[in-house]
């Protein structure tokens, strides 16, 4: 048995509603710009990074990122493949 064709209603259907939700965004976008009123406003940023005195390391092997005492390594277990993500002066590296 063969497929009965839509004859393109779906394709009209659809395009209509593009339409519909297009003209709804353009009147929105000029009732903003009528009565002055913009979007919300952005706050400020936030802290970024581990509180100080606090190192921030990243393991690609595990995903994750974990916070530990300045100078001190996270834990050891194997893969010890843990990045230094805070910046810090090259003579406090860990040991």
């Amino acid at each position: 048995m063969s497929r009965r064709g839509h004859y393109g209603f779906e394709k009209r259907r659809k395009a209509d509603l593009q339409r519909a939700k297009q003209e709804a965004k353009r009147q929105r976008k000029v009732e903003r710009a009528e009565s002055g009123v913009t979007g919300p406003e952005i706050g400020e940023a936030q802290e970024a990074g581990p509180p100080p005195g606090m190192w921030e390391w990243f393991s690609p092997s595990r995903g994750r990122t974990v916070v530990a005492e300045a100078g001190a390594r996270p834990e050891t277990d194997p893969p010890d493949d843990w990045v230094l993500l805070t910046d810090v002066k090259p003579d406090s590296q860990p040991e």
